[in-house]
This record gives structure tokens, C-alpha cells and sequence, in this order.
């Protein structure tokens, strides 16, 4: 059996199962096996929402576009990205190997774990548009 790339650890760090927790809770029965990304409010994650951020999934080519991007991860980058295809963007801490990582959580159709020195990443997939249109993404510093 091989192991997924960018796979959950057993334990996730607590911020991080908060918003996986989040995620998994707006699964509506068992149709899915992930939530309908419309259905996603960062505010329900008020002790978060400075290190969430939503992107958007095109395909035909696969690009990602950061659509909200919260104020402590731009803190960390150093720059306002919002609204930037993360092909076109720096792969500067916070976001390296942000692309390999969201391409497997599409590919993967699942949540991935990225951790790289002092930062931990947490994608998670969301459905609309009949595809995996969107990812929510969290971020902790350790």
C-alpha cells in the first residue's frame, strides 16, 4: 500500500482540526464525501479567519487563484496575493509546494498536510460546479 502524498499526520495541530472539523460538519449526509464549497462561512471560524483562505480550482489547465486570502497569511508572505493564480506568485513561505499540494487534494479528491519548517498547511477539497471548484485552506505557525 503506498501512502498518499501530502497525507494527514494521526494528529493534526489543534487549529487545524478545528477547521477540519468545521469542514467535515457541513458534509451533507452521505451524497458526498466533502461539503459544497458555497456552503463555507469563514466566519463561523472567527479564531481563524485571519489564517483561512479560500481558492479557487480551475481545470483544462489546473491553475488555483487565491479569491480570500486572510490578513495573518499575508503577514507571513509579505505581500497581498489576493486574487493571484499561485502559478504567478512567489512559492515563498507560507505557500511552498502550495501548487504540488493543491493538485493532490484535487487529484486525491481528500484533505492534505503540508508542514515545512515553522508553518503547517491543512487543503481541504470542496465541491461545486459538478468538480472540486474550491479549497479551503488553514495555516498555523508553530
Amino acid at each position: 500500500m503506498t501512502t498518499a502524498p501530502y497525507a494527514l499526520p494521526a494528529t493534526l495541530e489543534a487549529d487545524l482540526e478545528k477547521a477540519r472539523a468545521y469542514w467535515h460538519g457541513l458534509i451533507r449526509g452521505k451524497a458526498s464525501d466533502m461539503p459544497y464549497w458555497d456552503d463555507v462561512k469563514l466566519s463561523a471560524l472567527p479564531e481563524l479567519v485571519d489564517r483561512l483562505a479560500l481558492i479557487e480550482v480551475f481545470d483544462k489547465p489546473e491553475r488555483f487563484r487565491f479569491d480570500i486570502v486572510g490578513k495573518g497569511i499575508v503577514a507571513k508572505y509579505g505581500k497581498d496575493f489576493t486574487g493571484g493564480f499561485a502559478d504567478e506568485i512567489e512559492s515563498n513561505a507560507p505557500l511552498a509546494f502550495f501548487r504540488a499540494q493543491a493538485s493532490a487534494t484535487v487529484e486525491g479528491r481528500a484533505p492534505t498536510y503540508q508542514r515545512q519548517g515553522n508553518v503547517a498547511r491543512l487543503l481541504l477539497p470542496m465541491w461545486g460546479d459538478g468538480r472540486i471548484s474550491m479549497l479551503l485552506g488553514a495555516f498555523v505557525w508553530l
